[in-house]
């Protein structure tokens, strides 16, 4: 029986979080003289720190309890909180596997906690033998995963063996075909989802992702999370994009088009060597020499991600709208 108490550390146990004004009155009316907030101006009111009605929108749309939800200052943030409940510095170990999304390795760093590599096997899919033979106290999993855009087989039997905290990552659920396992935190109390608003719903620039869990997981998070770690501004504008579906599933689906419209055009291009499977609103690229090609994309100021560091000359190219889809193919096409 996986008991969580036994994998926290201990000083997280203990800890008596911080109770701010408004966690001790919640109502939205009132004289309110109990938080030092300044009288005058339009937002001179602290945020809502529980973020409720964010809460009670994303519970509808993803049929996960509130209880189960915990917002973030976007999903780096959830990852950050995650190392911290659950690692000891200069003790426990986490496992990736590149390649994959950079920010868990640098998280570990500023954290003092050791990173175990497994690298992804052919196909980009997880070395499973390795992962259930390696002791650590987290593993993360992007899927669909990011640079490489495809869907990682085999994560429930993962989440069963694992010893430790599974860390699902899926950032980039919305343009995969592939459900959710966001319906397993209720089977398995060692999984954590990570959601994020800044790629399918575009908007990035507000900063929020979404952890879900079972309620013991979720009251660590809000036991150490900042108390306003969400701003007023940013609440209410997913608020609003939440409530106007139509137009999220108009630009996914736009963006799916684009999608297709550049893998056809790139399978007749020399230059290209793969156009890797794609579950995501990116394309991971071999090309002859990806330094080559990002330096001269730049001349025609088309910005792509050269991932060249992380896997010999691949580039990654995130689908934009039509107009800076067709200007990333012209510009593919005066390369020699």
């Amino acid at each position: 029986m996986f008991d969580i108490e036994k994998i926290v550390r201990p000083n997280i146990l203990k800890l008596k979080p911080y109770s701010s004004a408004r966690h001790e009155f919640e109502g939205r009316s009132g004289i309110f003289l109990d938080a030092n907030e300044n009288p005058y101006g339009i937002h001179n009111r602290y945020p809502d720190p529980t973020q409720i009605e964010v809460r009670k929108l994303i519970s509808k749309k993803k049929n996960i309890a509130i209880e189960n939800i915990c917002l973030g200052n976007g999903s780096d943030e959830i990852i950050d909180l995650a190392v911290r409940i659950f690692c000891e510095p200069q003790k426990d170990k986490v496992i990736i596997c590149p390649p994959t999304y950079g920010m868990y390795e640098v998280v570990a760093a500023i954290n003092d906690v050791e990173v175990i590599h497994i690298p992804l096997l052919n196909g980009f899919q997880p070395d499973v033998s390795k992962i259930f033979a390696t002791e650590a106290k987290m593993l993360f999993l992007c899927s669909p995963n990011n640079p490489t855009g495809n869907c990682l087989n085999g994560i429930e039997q993962i989440i069963q063996n694992f010893k430790g905290i599974v860390f699902v990552d899926e950032a980039y659920i919305d343009f995969c075909k592939e459900k959710s396992l966001i319906q397993l935190i209720h089977t398995y109390p060692n999984l954590i989802i990570s959601q994020t608003f800044s790629k399918a719903y575009g908007l990035a620039g507000i900063r929020i992702g979404a952890a879900f869990a079972n309620t013991k997981i979720i009251d660590l998070f809000y036991k150490i999370k900042p108390p306003y770690n969400i701003n007023e501004l940013s609440q209410n504008q997913l608020i609003k994009s939440l409530s106007d579906y139509k137009i999220f599933e108009e630009n996914l689906e736009n963006i799916l088009v684009q999608k297709t419209r550049l893998i056809a055009a790139l399978k007749d291009v020399e230059m290209v060597k793969c156009i890797y499977p794609s579950d995501a609103n990116f394309i991971l690229l071999e090309v002859i020499d990806a330094d080559d090609l990002y330096q001269f994309l730049l001349t025609h100021n088309v910005i792509i991600r050269n991932r060249n560091s992380v896997i010999p000359n691949c580039i990654r190219i995130t689908i934009g709208n039509a107009y800076e889809i067709t200007q990333l193919i012209n510009a593919i096409k005066l390369y020699r």
